[in-house]
């Protein structure tokens, strides 16, 4: 199977134009593979999505009869919700749903992902963010300064992230539909690995804030867990961990344990992990070794690993992974 994949991609590499560029996540997934077309320039996501979707479809596609979200599938068009800054800078803002009806509703602080590239924005979880409040939940997505961005990297992405999160106490006081007892943060990709950091936030914490709020749980989805693995693979996204922290783990490891959630074992608060099988930018290792240290340590974590879905899927409410993920923001908003 893996020759005739091989040969496939050979010929395809034969068949288009020659754009030298570093090895992509996808193709390491599928068998550290690359055809030239999936090194033509374009955002590392939108690329790695595409290769990925060539690889599998060159070498026999989904066997369970699926076909993985694209990026580009994303819904982008969803009613915005209401802009509000929680900081003075252009990118300190997130954007409040609230669901129909009256009383109370849960809330899920909603971080998005992208390599923590400035290129990726908050809009490309406006689909998940609308159909998690149609599912009865408020909403706060946060969009924040990435690299690229003035004062985006060390510590300014972390900086922004956890008080955009304790911004949720002063719009509860304006908001008094927003239930502060029950708290879900849901990051994706990137955003899983800064939902897992803030969640664990204790007080006193030099990077996190005097007094962080106290959240029911974390949903990770296709989430990073472990910067220091992530960072020494190869492909477009590990190449971003470096430069968000300053530098490589023997520079500054007091800074990757410090966000790393794998290295901030136990986390103080129950996980939920949702990972596509096929996940072509993110292993499933990554969320397989932060449960195995987080029950060896006692904490409450659980997986979901969704057969034949991708990176995006988790992401996407027309996937088929969409009700493993409204599923696990109901159990822990209910605890």
């Amino acid at each position: 199977m893996h020759g005739k994949c091989l040969r496939r991609n050979a010929i395809a590499a034969r068949a288009v134009p020659r754009a030298p560029a570093a090895p992509d996540a996808a193709a390491e997934q599928f068998g550290a593979i690359r055809t030239d077309w999936c090194n033509v320039a374009a955002p590392s996501l939108v690329r790695f999505s595409l290769c990925a979707f060539l690889l599998a479809a060159a070498c026999g596609g989904n066997p369970t009869g699926s076909r993985m979200i694209s990026y580009e599938e994303l819904e982008t068009g969803a009613p915005a919700g209401q802009r509000v800054a929680y900081g003075a800078g252009p990118l300190q803002f997130g954007e409040l749903r609230l669901p129909d009806g009256g009383g109370p509703a849960p809330v899920v602080v909603l971080v998005h992902g992208g390599c923590w590239q400035n290129e990726y924005t908050l809009s490309h979880v406006a689909g998940a963010a609308e159909a998690l409040r149609r599912a009865g939940f408020a909403v706060w997505a946060l969009e924040y300064r990435r690299l690229g961005d003035p004062g985006g990297g060390w510590p300014g992405t972390f900086q922004d992230v956890a008080r955009g999160v304790d911004h949720l106490r002063i719009l509860a006081a304006t908001a008094p539909r927003l239930d502060t007892t029950r708290v879900v943060l849901a990051g994706h990709s990137a955003g899983g690995q800064l939902a897992l950091w803030a969640a664990s936030r204790r007080a006193g914490d030099a990077l996190g804030g005097a007094f962080p709020l106290r959240a029911a749980g974390v949903v990770s989805l296709a989430g990073i867990t472990d910067l220091r693995g992530y960072g020494a693979a190869p492909g477009g996204c590990n190449s971003s961990v470096h430069p968000l922290l300053g530098g490589t783990p023997a520079e500054h490891p007091d800074r990757y344990a410090a966000v790393s959630p794998i290295e901030r074992v136990p986390l103080g608060v129950p996980v939920r992990l949702v990972h596509g099988a096929r996940d072509p930018i993110v292993p499933v290792a990554q969320s397989r070794a932060l449960l195995d240290r987080m029950r060896a340590a006692g904490e409450s974590a659980e997986l979901t690993v969704v057969e034949g879905a991708g990176h995006f899927d988790v992401i996407a409410p027309q996937s088929e992974a969409w009700k493993a993920v409204v599923s696990a923001v109901r159990a822990l908003a209910a605890d």
